[in-house]
């Protein structure tokens, strides 16, 4: 039975969150804003939720490669476990690598890099398409014949090592250093400065970036985020704003090589046509502001009130996806990544939010009452109108909020 991991580890990587944040507020550290914050989350969400119709199909891949072409029958000892979980850490160094390396890769990867900030909940900020493509870099393991499930569960392991990393509270782990990657090595790797940038790739051994010569020591002040901001608090939009540029760039060129170029060259490569190769700017340090802004305490809290009405959708869906019908799934999925897209709109003051959200909410009780026959659940079917209208009901009265917020400038 193929146990999700990430899944139960939720609840741990919560209250772990709460402790930092509780500390940084104790200790009035600027670690966390709500705007960041409720971005970071909802990307880790939506990640989740749209990597359930591929998970079956990612981990068939690597199970019909061990099943048909495996060179080696290895027994379940514990040496087999220790050269697994070196072979998933040195492959998912690689992996790491090359998705700062290649357009196309960081096109996805780039999702985890896009906040300003370094805390526990930039941990779970991660893409939608990453998976779809992170798994080719196992193979080598599949053939060489190591048990899928063990691989899965290492593989698990090895990214909720990472989740800890993500911290500015831990300075320094001592000797720790030389070994395994800490706070410290993966706050450079999150930097934007010119000297940090494609730097420290290493999952839970710092070993191989010194082995292969990407390893740099943290030293000045690190800022994080990416070169160029993404300036957005919408969960959509940070998928796909990098193939949009890579799309645009391509048009710019005639030659079909240089449009083959702009997506298998590194980041910041141009074709000569029109500018070629540019290099990452140095961080104007006395001009260096975040994207952020200010809100209305009733936006804040209607904004936290959906979105745990996504996480609690999005909960069910990791824990009880087995048991749904493919329609009832598609519908709960979008029904929470609109919700997420929502409060990003909420966010970012759009002109469109109040038309796109009362359509929303209006639809959503729509398609749960015409679905309650086959939902099979009156008591789960009249809460979740009850919340809907509850949001409607809300709403309505955040429109005054809505309209002063948006006349107000940007920080």
């Amino acid at each position: 039975m193929k146990v999700d991991y990430i899944a139960l580890s939720v609840p741990v990587f919560f209250i772990l969150i709460g402790i930092e944040l509780a500390y940084a507020f104790y200790k009035k550290l600027q670690y966390y804003r709500f705007n960041d914050s409720i971005s970071n989350l909802s990307q880790g969400i939506s990640s989740q939720i749209t990597g359930l119709f591929m998970k079956t199909a990612l981990f068939f891949g690597y199970s019909y490669i061990f099943e048909h072409w495996r060179l080696f029958d290895l027994p379940r000892t514990m040496w087999v476990l220790i050269i697994l979980f070196i072979g998933v850490d040195f492959f998912y160094y690689w992996f790491h690598r090359m998705s700062h390396q290649v357009n196309a890769l960081w096109a996805a990867h780039i999702v985890h890099h896009q906040s300003e900030e370094y805390n526990l909940t930039v941990a779970l900020r991660q893409s939608w398409f990453q998976s779809w493509f992170s798994w080719v870099f196992y193979l080598p393991l599949a053939f060489i014949g190591f048990d899928p499930l063990l691989f899965v569960t290492l593989s698990a392991f090895n990214l909720l090592y990472q989740f800890w990393i993500h911290t500015r509270v831990i300075k320094s782990m001592g000797i720790l250093e030389y070994i395994l990657n800490t706070p410290s090595h993966h706050r450079v790797h999150h930097g934007s400065n010119p000297k940090y940038i494609d730097k420290n790739h290493a999952g839970t051994l710092i070993i191989w970036d010194k082995l292969f010569g990407t390893f740099q020591k943290e030293e000045e002040e690190v800022y994080y985020g990416i070169t160029t901001p993404l300036a957005s608090w919408n969960p959509v939009w940070a998928n796909f704003h990098y193939w949009a540029e890579l799309w645009h760039t391509a048009k710019q060129t005639n030659r079909l090589i240089d449009r083959i170029n702009v997506f298998v060259k590194p980041p910041g490569w141009y074709p000569e046509s029109i500018g070629g190769f540019k290099d990452a700017p140095e961080i104007d340090t006395e001009n260096y502001k975040k994207f952020d802004d200010q809100y209305h305490h009733n936006i804040i809290l209607y904004v936290l009130f959906q979105f745990l009405i996504a996480l609690a959708c999005g909960s069910a869906l990791l824990f009880l996806n087995a048991k749904m019908s493919t329609l009832h799934l598609t519908y709960a999925a979008i029904f929470t990544i609109l919700t997420l897209l929502s409060c990003g709109a909420l966010l970012e003051k759009k002109n469109w939010l109040r038309l796109f959200e009362f359509t929303r909410l209006i639809i959503s009780i729509i398609v749960i009452y015409l679905l309650k026959e086959i939902i099979n659940s009156n008591l789960l079917v009249i809460s979740a109108i009850g919340l809907l209208l509850i949001s409607i009901i809300l709403f309505y009265f955040l429109q005054k909020s809505i309209l002063y917020a948006q006349k107000t400038s940007r920080i």
